[in-house]
């Protein structure tokens, strides 16, 4: 089977119902990134920080898998699929998808904040002041924010450079260091990107779809199965 590696952005996720950061009403309206999405908000305000990430995942709970989700695991039919996605929620495992690495984080998991690895399963929609680890530290969200290293960037890198076809999904491809990830795919491959906008960066050898994620990949499909 071709290895067709996915990165997956925001838009993917935004046609089952979830806000992107930017949109007009979306969930940083009222807040900025700085008060809520930083190691120095966390240090300032965690109250603040875990209420607003409660709020996201009181969101995604209510939220289901699209199409576009249901497509990509439909592929793994005819193609070995990994993806690689900037989004924090679960819709890509929810759909079925067995092969997910989150660069970003994941949203309905915790981890220690003394203690990386030790990251729990968070039951609900809410982790609150007082929930701790094992070794007595406060619980923080399992979510990559700015200002942060990306620890799972390299894995994402190794991925990407056995892709036999790379697929952009939902994203301007404007967020680093993700945005740098098809440049480590292997010359001469079939690249595609689904998006209702061009980015300007993008190279130009990709073959556009100028479409939602859902809409695009219906066409995808089409496109991949009868000629890869």
């Amino acid at each position: 089977m071709k290895h067709l590696v996915v990165l997956t952005g925001a838009g993917i996720s935004q046609e089952s119902g979830i806000s992107t950061f930017r949109d007009s009403n979306g969930l940083w309206e009222n807040h900025k990134i700085e008060d809520v999405a930083t190691p120095a908000a966390w240090h300032r305000n965690k109250s603040l920080v875990l209420e607003f990430y409660n709020l996201r995942r009181a969101q995604l709970l209510k939220c289901y898998p699209n199409a576009a989700h249901l497509k990509l695991k439909e592929l793994e039919k005819h193609f070995r699929v990994s993806i690689i996605t900037q989004n924090v929620d679960d819709l890509h495992e929810r759909a079925g998808s067995t092969n997910v690495l989150h660069l970003h984080g994941e949203l309905r998991k915790s981890r220690s904040s003394v203690d990386a690895n030790l990251t729990y399963w968070i039951e609900g929609d809410r982790l609150d002041v007082g929930d701790k680890c094992e070794k007595g530290s406060q619980l923080r969200p399992d979510i990559v924010w700015f200002g942060e290293m990306v620890p799972k960037f390299e894995d994402a890198i190794v991925i990407a450079s056995k892709a036999d076809i790379l697929l952009i999904v939902g994203t301007s491809l404007a967020v680093y260091p993700a945005n740098q990830l098809a440049a480590f795919a292997p010359i001469g491959i079939k690249k595609y990107l689904i998006d209702p906008y061009t980015p300007e960066n993008i190279d130009k050898d990709f073959i556009l779809i100028n479409e939602k994620a859902t809409k695009g990949m219906e066409i995808l499909s089409e496109l991949l199965l009868s000629n890869g």
